[in-house]
Formats: structure tokens, C-alpha cells, sequence
């Protein structure tokens, strides 16, 4: 069939392959255009001839097979059960394996003409659930498609290429029956017109993007499929760096009140006062926040640092620089536990210099107000008062700042904690609580890699604080492996009653609340490998009450308890009143306890990477060293082991973010779950192609500062619209 003029990405899919073809696409894999189809890009490659690794198939997986029909057989058999009882049928049995020795049974009952298709040495694609008879792995009635026509068979010409294109596939949909549609479109399908300047094609030597799209699909070799997959990756990469780039020019142009840093204000009284000096981090990114606080147009910052490097201290002076200036400054923390924490170090740290109006006030004072959910009417009314009059220069709070009634007289800056706790929704709330746009300082502890950070937070710019404030304790991490050595367990409770005894305190984590019955916790049954559901604390804490930790005083603290409580057992926990504190990961983000040494985490491979030095970062914040026990039943060799083996093996908070973006879905970096769909990356890869990701960054520079609208390159705004869907520029847009 000839390539029809009227076709392009937009054409529904019926009008190309007909009503049956085309509901089966949209209804099984969300493809409803020939854009859809054509950029639903293979899963893998096999090549003819390759040995497909039979012997690492798993039971109750689906998985499509590649390999060569090496013996059948057929037979007859009498029915013993069921209502064909007596009934005579037949069953054809073909194993398929490979070179290296790995075979799969395929079977088929009643079907007696397959034994005539599935000759031996044919090669061919078979899918289907693998399943175990007799000890031997099988696939029942799979699909298939073999790679030779036979007779009686449809030719199935997309697989007589050496290099055959798996799809992500679906049980009705088959990978082959994906192949022949992507077949039909791309021999109708006009060459497709380039997005990509030409300058920038031949600068970074970048093939055709119709001829990438065609090599994807239907490569000629290894070569050219490398060549396809490159093109369509620097599109990725390209699309997204356009759009982040075109963002920040365009919050260059927001006008914003400029809040420059005065020499005799609050700030000033403050660094004067501080028992200790600033780390050289510290002064760095102060001055790199004052500079932009200054400017008459909005700062966007991202603050990266480890825990404990003293980004909340950098962000106190950044408020109380806006404050110097006339205006107020709002914190958003994730959590009433942590919002209520910075409310009282905010309020130590300042002293008389918060109590605006009361006797002991320094000259000069503001102050500083805590709004969160669970505040009784008459609270909330005064707070709600003294943020509406402008009286409380320093507003911190959590979601509950959010809610309409909450006005500000001036808000100069919003501080968020934490930033990917909160969606992008409720940090767009917040801005617009001001007539001109605020300034933002988005600060998080969890260290992220620099290809994320500049295709996640491109629009922002980017201070870290790598340096951790003198007086800091080294943390030194074990794994407690249980199952191997259960005598360990045993050890690492005295240890933790020798911490106490010493003077000290410690946390004990648990994956899970507990009382599931009441409360309709999702608990996750117990698999098939007899895994059993993670360890609660309201399991574990009596537990430890009558056995290891006898006669110690001990507190529970998660999420369901109401604000009032958690924050009475955190007081109690912070003054020592308490010697452990059983907790959910509520401890994760900012809880400061410098007494605290020791942590122990069970069931440590529940949690993630980045989690896990979350966690560990909860000790060795005062001048004692901290200690860290992952105590897991994963075996030696596993993944989740090795998992835990790299956290115990560094505190390089980057090396280990790297380590959690291999094991994760990039997609989830991306924002794909704050935005609620999937993602649209579909080839790039944010550790692997990071060389490529700073090359499209420049690119992209240099193209909106000649072109700020793209009105020059209506096809690359057509490039964005397509790879940058709707939801994800409105995320980049709000974020």
C-alpha cells in the first residue's frame, strides 16, 4: 500500500486500520491516533537466533518467549471429570528452548492441527502466563506467531527482520498483533516533517526524526537502532529543557517587590547574636538568597542539603530579610509534627526578636505565628488576625495555610520544606495569596542528582550545602541480618539499653501503624513465598515494653495520633522524658533531637533507599556519634540486601540518590505521580543519559534566548505539546 498524503500523527487509528484493530488499541493500551501507535515504542529487541534466558522465567508472570520449537508430540485422552466426562480429546505438547539448555512446554488441548505448525526448528514468539507442571515451567494455550509463514497461515513479514521488536503488550493484545499495526501505519504514513531546527540537527548529529521513528520500529541493525534511539531521546530531553528554560525566562519578566537586606534589622541583631559562626555554606548560599531577595523579580531556589547541614537556618535569615524589607514570610512544612518543631526552633532562635508587644521584646521584634489544622477556634481566630494585619512576619504552618481565610497583608516569600511532600496544586495555592508573585525557596534533604535536578527543578536555580556545621557526630550504619545470624537481634536490643544507660536516647522505626482491624489499614497479605506483613508499632512497642526494653520508658508516635498528642510525646521525647520512641517514618523529615544516638530500623528493606538516609539522619545530631541498625530478613544476595548493604556502606546522600533512581521508575521523579498519569518519558533515561540531558539543556538556552515564544519554530511547539503532555507543562507551569 502506498503512503497516503492525508495521514499524519493525528489520524485516528480506525481510519488506518479499521473499527476491530483500532478498539483493541485504545481499549487495552490508551492508543487512539497514529501518533499514539507510532511513538508506543518496543519494550526490547530480540534477535533471531539469540538465546532467550528460559531458566530465569518466574510462575504466574506473563512473558513473551522467543526461542526454536525443539520436539512435539500429540495424544489422545479420555476426559476423567467435569461435565465432558468420558469425552475423548487430544493435547499437543511442543517444548521450545534454546542453545543454552532452557525449554518451556507449550500445550494445547482439542487443537490437533498445531502439531502440523509447530514443526521442529521453526522459531517463533510465544505469550502467554507461565506455569508449572510436573516440576517442568509450561505456557497453556499461549499466543504465538511463528517467524516463517506456514501453511494456512498469515504471512507475518513484520518479524523477518534479524532484530524483532517486543511491544509493551497486554493479554489480548499481543506483542506481534501491536508489530503488524505499527506495519501498517508506517507504509501509509508520509515522511514525517522534522520539529528540530536543522542547525541544531547537524551541531549535535542527530539523524531524521521519520527515519528514527522507522528504524525503532523496523531496525535494519544494531547501529541504526542505536542512531533511532538517540534522535528520539534528545526529543525527550530537548522538549523538556524547552519548556523549563522558556518558564524561567518568562519569571524573569514577573515583576516581583524587591526586599533588600538592610544593616541595622532584625537580620543584622541576629547574626550578631548567633552563638556560632556560619558554616562557609552557609555564607555562600545567604548571599546567593539575599541577592535574589533583592531583585524586582521573583526568586525560584532550590536549597539541597544533607540532613543537618543547616538549611533551615539559611531560610530563617531569608525571612527575616523580608521582614527587614516590610514584608511577611510563610513556611510550609509537610507535617503538624514539623511545622510545630520549626515553630519552636524558629522561636528559640530568635527570642525576644518573635515576641513583638511583649515585655521582654527586643527592639525591632516581629512575630512569628503557628497555623495548623488542629488549632481550637479562638487560636486560630487571633493567629488568623495577626496574619491578616501583618503583625506576624514569619507565618509557619502546614496545608492548613492554604485554606481560604488565610490572608496575608504582604507576603514576600514562601518557604516550602520538603518540596515533593506537597502537591503542586497546594504550593500554587499558596503563591497566589500574594498581588505579586512571592519569592520561593524550595528547600529538601534528600539529595538529588544533578540530571534530576535540572530536568525536574530546571526552572529553579540551585544551591547545595554539602558541608555539615562543626559539632556534628559522624553516623556509623550496620545491617542486622536476622535471618542468618539471629543472635544479632539479641545484641543490637542491649546495645540499645546501653545507649540509654549511657544517657542517651533512640528511635525504633516500623514500615506499618498497626491495628488494621479498626482502622481499615491496607495490610499486605502474606505472598506466596510466605513473606509475612511488615512489623506495626502498636505490635511492636508492647512487645519491647515486656521483653528487651523492659523497665525503659518508651513512646509511640505515627500518623493517626491527633496533632495534640504527637506533639506531647515529641516534647516529651525532646526533653528526655522518654528513653525510646517507637515510631512510623513521622520521624523521617526534620525532627531534631541532638540527645538521640541510636536508631533501629526493622523491617529495613520496606523502605527506600532515600527513606532509610532520611531515617538515619534523625541521629548523631548532637556531640555523641550516631549509630544506625538495619535489621532485615532479606538474605545475602538479594536485591533488597544489597540494597541495604550500599546505605550501610555510605552517608554520600548523592551516591545513594543515584542508587534510588536505578531501582525506581524515572517516571515517579518526574512528577508522573504528582500529576496523577503516567509518564512520558519513554526512552531517556536521567542517569544514563546525562551527557546527552546537558547537551539539549544548552541547546535549549541558546534557542529561547534568541526566540523567547518559539514563534520562529511552530513545529518544536508542536514537539513539546506531544511529548510534554498537558498535564506535565501544567506541572512545570504550577511547580
Amino acid at each position: 500500500m502506498g503512503r497516503v498524503a492525508d495521514i499524519d500523527m493525528t489520524t485516528p487509528l480506525q481510519k488506518v486500520l479499521g473499527g476491530n484493530g483500532a478498539k483493541l488499541l485504545a481499549e487495552h493500551l490508551d492508543l487512539h491516533n497514529v501518533g499514539d501507535l507510532v511513538y508506543h515504542f518496543p519494550r526490547r529487541y530480540e534477535e533471531r537466533g539469540e538465546h532467550t534466558d528460559i531458566r530465569a522465567l518466574e510462575t504466574d508472570t506473563d512473558v513473551t518467549v522467543f526461542g526454536q520449537v525443539k520436539r512435539v508430540n500429540s495424544r489422545q485422552f479420555t476426559q476423567q471429570r467435569g461435565a465432558t466426562r468420558g469425552k475423548r480429546g487430544s493435547l499437543v505438547e511442543a517444548v521450545i528452548g534454546d542453545d543454552s539448555g532452557g525449554e518451556i512446554s507449550v500445550t494445547f488441548f482439542n487443537q490437533p492441527w498445531r502439531e502440523n505448525q509447530l514443526r521442529p526448528g521453526r522459531w517463533g514468539l510465544f505469550s502467554g502466563k507461565v506455569g508449572r507442571f510436573n516440576n517442568k515451567l509450561q505456557l497453556n494455550q499461549p499466543d504465538y506467531v511463528l517467524l516463517d509463514a506456514g501453511e494456512g497461515e498469515e504471512a507475518v513479514e513484520e518479524f523477518a527482520g534479524a532484530i524483532i521488536p517486543v511491544y509493551p503488550a497486554t493479554a489480548r493484545v499481543p506483542t506481534w498483533r501491536i508489530a503488524a499495526a505499527v506495519r501498517t501505519v508506517l507504509d501509509v504514513l508520509p515522511p514525517t516533517p522534522d520539529h528540530v531546527p536543522a542547525p541544531t540537527r547537524a551541531n549535535r548529529r542527530l539523524t531524521s526524526l521519520d527515519k528514527a521513528l522507522r528504524e525503532i520500529h523496523r531496525p535494519e541493525s544494531q547501529q541504526s537502532l542505536a542512531i533511532a534511539r538517540r534522535r528520539l531521546k534528545w526529543d525527550e530531553a530537548f522538549a523538556l529543557q524547552l519548556t523549563l528554560v522558556q518558564r524561567k525566562k518568562r519569571a524573569e519578566d514577573w515583576p516581583a517587590v524587591p526586599r533588600p537586606r538592610r544593616d541595622d534589622g532584625l537580620l543584622a541583631t541576629f547574626d550578631a547574636g548567633l552563638p556560632y559562626e556560619l558554616t562557609r555554606g552557609q555564607h555562600d548560599v545567604g548571599e546567593e538568597i539575599a541577592a535574589d531577595l533583592a531583585r524586582a523579580h521573583p526568586m525560584h531556589r532550590l536549597l539541597q542539603g544533607e540532613v543537618g547541614s543547616g538549611k533551615t537556618l539559611c531560610a530563617l535569615r531569608a525571612m527575616l530579610q523580608v521582614v527587614d524589607a516590610g514584608g511577611q514570610a510563610a513556611m510550609l512544612a509537610p507535617t503538624e509534627v514539623l511545622a510545630a518543631q520549626h515553630y519552636r526552633n524558629v522561636m528559640d532562635l530568635l527570642g525576644g526578636m518573635a515576641r513583638e508587644g511583649e515585655l521582654d521584646a527586643a527592639p525591632q521584634a516581629t512575630r512569628v505565628a503557628l497555623l495548623t489544622g488542629s488549632l481550637g477556634a479562638a487560636a486560630r481566630r487571633k493567629v488568623l488576625e495577626e496574619i491578616r494585619s501583618g503583625s506576624a512576619g514569619i507565618v509557619v504552618g502546614t496545608h492548613a495555610l492554604l485554606y481560604e481565610g488565610v490572608d496575608f497583608a504582604d507576603l514576600g516569600l514562601v518557604v516550602v520544606d520538603e518540596q515533593h511532600r506537597f502537591g503542586v496544586e497546594q504550593r500554587d495555592a499558596l503563591r497566589t495569596k500574594a498581588d505579586q508573585p512571592p519569592h520561593v525557596l524550595v528547600m529538601t534533604a534528600t539529595p538529588i542528582p544533578r540530571t534530576v535536578a535540572m530536568t525536574v527543578f530546571g526552572d529553579l536555580e540551585t544551591s547545595v550545602l554539602s558541608q555539615l556545621p562543626r559539632g556534628r557526630s559522624p553516623i556509623a550504619s550496620h545491617v542486622v541480618p536476622v535471618t542468618e545470624k539471629p543472635a544479632f537481634l539479641d545484641r543490637a536490643w542491649r546495645r540499645l539499653r546501653e545507649e540509654v544507660a549511657k544517657g542517651h536516647q533512640a528511635y525504633v522505626v516500623c514500615p506499618r501503624i498497626g491495628d488494621a482491624k479498626s482502622d481499615g489499614e491496607d495490610v499486605p497479605p502474606v505472598g506466596d513465598d510466605g513473606r509475612r506483613p511488615p512489623v506495626a508499632v502498636l505490635d511492636v512497642a508492647p512487645q519491647l515494653e515486656e521483653g528487651p526494653l523492659h523497665g525503659l520508658r518508651i513512646g509511640v508516635l505515627h500518623g493517626r495520633l491527633p496533632a495534640d498528642e504527637k506533639d506531647a510525646v515529641m516534647r516529651s521525647f525532646a526533653a528526655g522524658r522518654l528513653d525510646v520512641l517507637v515510631a512510623t517514618t513521622v520521624i523521617e523529615v526534620g525532627v531534631d533531637v541532638p540527645n538521640s544516638t541510636m536508631m533501629m530500623i526493622l523491617d529495613a528493606d520496606r523502605f527506600g533507599v532515600s527513606q532509610l538516609h532520611q531515617l538515619r539522619g534523625r541521629v548523631g545530631r548532637g556531640s555523641a556519634p550516631g549509630l544506625c541498625l538495619l535489621v532485615t530478613e532479606s538474605g545475602e544476595g538479594t536485591p533488597a540486601r544489597a540494597r541495604l548493604d550500599a546505605v550501610a556502606s555510605t552517608t554520600d546522600g548523592f551516591k545513594l540518590a543515584e542508587l534510588d533512581l536505578e531501582q525506581r521508575r524515572e517516571g515517579d521523579v518526574l512528577g508522573a505521580t504528582q500529576s496523577g498519569h503516567r509518564s512520558h518519558l519513554r526512552l531517556l533515561s536521567l542517569l544514563r543519559d546525562s551527557e546527552l540531558i546537558g547537551e539539549a539543556r544548552a541547546e535549549a538556552t541558546e534557542l529561547i534566548e534568541e526566540d523567547r515564544e518559539l514563534q520562529g519554530h511552530p513545529r518544536l511547539a508542536e514537539m513539546i505539546a506531544r511529548l510534554v503532555d498537558e498535564e506535565r507543562a501544567e506541572y512545570l507551569e504550577k511547580g
